[in-house]
């Protein structure tokens, strides 16, 4: 693990030493993003140790063949790739001729790395020797702008320390990049044209198969000691590259400033055709409002960001430091200004994974959203899934369902299924579950009924169909039985009647039957106009409320629990507790075999079902429940913990849920699974949130109003979070021993809190 390498601290993420073996996670924890791109933290200047250079464009993808050794019908064609796009931040930097390069240098010294959360900016500091032992100092801040989504503005600057320097920068676009993750290797980018126009560079290029077209583009500014130097450019153009060099003599302790403009622009927003003069707009307004006045703007677009989303903890600054570095990492990975992007499971920080969509979204980030943007934000996310309903109804058609029955994706870009493990692919269908709920939680929360007969309906009916086709009526057990099925716990493959998914199965034909009757009463051509578009017939509709009706739960009458799945027990069960330490994480030590064979359970499984239905269950069946299954379980999703620390919670074993939170919140930070390298869990940061308001505040809506059981970790002194419920923003500080609300945008609210009703006046 890299534990305690981040430095402490209330608003920023801080590296104070340069150690090579950080390097790649560094470039995982210190991205940036502004919703329509992300890029790594990669080094700006050349790097010739292990690094991992990414840049990512939302909705931009690839659909990369599939590839597994051994084919079944239904596969995907392909697993759709986060594509590695262009590089737009290099600056190739020449001291006296000599290349500068960190992990060449003789010395560096007062290396500090930070990420300015509240500001939304990425800055490095530090003095280095090279080899022909000139001193300089350096100072590297870069954003990418959040009022203006295509552009990325740079600040590099170097300041000699024992001697005058030759400063040579050489800032280019690239489009030779190649993705980490790939099948076989394919070349996902064709690059059609390299232009230099002036001061301003610009690489077309698009990606293959998708067609996806992009101009990459530059333009630099320079000064000396902050006076604006007009320079002239020795200009080159290759074939995948265009750069721009520009030297000059620097005095000693002389400060030399580069300021470089640079970004995207693609066909998501604009013509072909238009792209370059798209390109040209975006640097003529960079260069007119200047470095410092973009950034001016930047800190106020984060300022008004964080009035609404920001959650204060006093009295524990690790604390502290996790759930803002969550916040952060959400709000810069999905701004919810375009219907067209969701949220990847790494966001902008790596391509692991690949898709943009998994059920995360709907069981885990919805929440986060609704709750600290406005209501069409969250709307957005729900009205993506009905776009996808006829690529849902595809999947489900190749697995040999029939009559309008829909399979949502577990891996998509475009509702096109493409994960293709098969274990996944074909057994994780609880996604189906989180798509329904999604929707009921959005109409809990928000009140807005709207999206149910307007798109909701239409997906909830072809995911009823879907349970009711997929259910097999056991004569053994004289109930319906759901078979070979994966659970959120992935630690088990092709098991019978996992609990959660059947429970799921169950609750989404009730849901949807109980809509189904309010549009009848209620919206009666919307009814008609659905029932005609569904082909819902009375005999569907009379097998699924026999089906939702007499569903089987495996059940342990020795252990009062339902059991996970069938043979659960039948497994050899040792706790974790009892497992070696160095066996941690087992899924990088153990064969698949052993897993599977194990009773660890990855993620919340059982307890994810009551989780999202614990009104149906008393306090009672949760701690019998909770203290036999979370021995068992290893935690090695990052989607596990919040689960656990809301529940524990709930359970009031504060101490339990505060270590859970502090796993949620540090994941990334303390690199828990010893994979941030690869990128940060970005959809599980928003269980981090949860953890917050839904665990430590217990806040809940019950029949339209705002619940409240709050708690306090004995380690804090005092927390804050706000919510906007339903057009009104409540602030909720917490305390020991005291809990007070304010309130804005409107005079009055009635909260209720440990069960009893208090009014909140503006």
């Amino acid at each position: 693990m890299n534990r305690n390498y981040i430095t402490p601290d209330a608003w920023s993420i801080i590296e104070d030493k340069f150690e090579a073996d950080h390097v790649k996670s560094s470039e995982s924890l210190f991205s940036i993003g502004n919703g329509a791109m992300g890029q790594r933290a990669n080094f700006e200047e050349d790097y010739s140790g292990p690094s991992f250079q990414g840049s990512y464009i939302g909705g931009v993808y690839y659909p990369d063949k599939t590839r597994v050794g051994w084919w079944k019908n239904g596969y995907p064609e392909y697993f759709a790739k986060v594509l590695n796009a262009p590089n737009f931040i290099g600056i190739h930097i020449k001291i006296n001729d000599e290349v500068f390069d960190l992990h060449q240098c003789k010395e560096v010294k007062n290396f500090r790395r930070e990420l300015n959360m509240k500001e939304g900016w990425h800055k490095r500091t530090f003095i280095a020797k090279i080899q022909n032992d000139i001193e300089i100092k350096v100072e590297a801040l870069r954003f990418l702008s959040l009022d203006h989504e295509e552009l990325g503005a740079i600040q590099y600057q170097i300041t000699p320390l024992n001697s005058h320097a030759k400063i040579e920068y050489t800032p280019y676009i690239d489009s030779g990049i190649k993705n980490q993750d790939t099948n076989w290797d394919d070349k996902f980018w064709e690059t059609t044209d390299v232009e230099i126009d002036d001061e301003q560079a610009f690489i077309k290029s698009h990606t293959l198969k998708t067609e996806y077209k992009v101009c990459t583009f530059m333009q630099s500014q320079f000064l000396i000691d902050n006076e604006i130097v007009q320079l002239s450019a020795q200009s080159k153009k290759e074939d995948l590259k265009a750069s721009l060099a520009y030297s000059k003599e620097i005095k000693k302790d002389q400060t030399f400033t580069i300021h470089k403009f640079a970004g995207y622009t693609t066909s998501l927003n604009h013509q072909e055709n238009e792209l370059i003069p798209a390109a040209k707009s975006v640097l003529s307004k960079a260069v007119d409002l200047g470095f410092e006045e973009l950034l001016s703007k930047q800190k106020q677009a984060w300022a008004e960001i964080w009035r609404m989303s920001d959650i204060t903890i006093e009295g524990d600054v690790e604390a502290q430091q996790g759930i803002r570095f969550n916040i952060f990492q959400l709000n810069q990975t999905y701004s919810g200004k375009d219907a067209r992007l969701n949220i990847g499971p790494k966001g902008f920080t790596g391509e692991k994974y690949g898709g943009s969509t998994y059920w995360d979204t709907e069981a885990y980030c919805l929440p986060f959203y609704m709750a600290t943007k406005n209501q069409q934000v969250a709307k957005n996310l729900l009205i993506y899934r009905y776009r996808h309903l006829e690529k849902a109804i595809e999947n489900a058609e190749k697995l040999g369902f029939k009559n309008g029955a829909a399979l949502y994706p577990m891996v998509t870009m475009n509702g096109e299924e493409s994960h293709n493990e098969w274990e996944i692919t074909f057994e994780e269908i609880h996604r189906n579950g989180a798509i329904a709920y999604a929707i009921f939680n959005y109409h809990r929360y928000t009140g807005d009924y709207s999206y149910i007969p307007e798109m909701g309906m239409e997906v909830l009916i072809a995911i009823a169909k879907f349970w009711q086709q997929r259910a097999t009526f056991s004569t053994q057990k004289n109930k319906y039985v759901i078979l070979g099925v994966t659970g959120p716990n992935e630690y088990e493959n092709n098991v019978n009647n996992n609990f959660y998914t059947n429970y799921v199965a169950q609750w989404c034909i009730n849901y949807m039957l109980e809509n189904l009757e309010i549009l009848k009463t209620e919206h009666q051509q919307d009814y008609q106009r659905i029932i005609e578009k569904t082909n819902l017939t009375s005999d569907e509709i009379s097998e699924m409320r026999k089906v939702a009706a007499e569903m089987f739960f495996p059940y342990s009458e020795e252990h009062q629990v339902y059991l996970q799945q069938d043979g659960f027990l039948d497994k050899e069960m040792i706790k974790v507790d009892d497992l070696d330490s160095n066996q941690r994480p087992i899924n990088q030590y153990w064969s698949w075999d052993r897993i599977l064979r194990s009773p660890y359970i990855k993620q919340a499984d059982t307890l994810q079902g009551f989780y999202f239905f614990e009104d149906h269950f008393s306090r009672e069946e949760l701690e019998r429940h909770f203290d036999f299954y979370e021995p068992f379980t290893v935690h090695e999703s990052s989607l596990s913990p919040c689960v656990h620390s809301i529940q524990a919670a709930s359970l009031d074993r504060m101490e339990q849920a505060y270590e859970f939170y502090l796993r949620t919140s540090r994941l990334d930070l303390d690199d828990y699974n010893k994979e941030v390298e690869e990128g940060c869990h970005i959809t599980s940061m928003a269980g981090t949130w949860m953890s917050i308001v839904e665990g430590f505040g217990g806040m809940r809506v019950k029949n339209g109003d705002l619940h409240f059981a709050p708690k306090i970790p004995q380690q804090w002194t005092f927390y804050s979070f706000k919510v906007n419920f339903r057009g009104k923003i409540l602030t909720v500080n917490v305390e020991q021993n005291k809990v007070d609300f304010k309130l804005e945008g409107a005079s009055e609210m009635e909260v209720y809190v440990n069960g009893e009703k208090r009014q909140v006046l503006n």
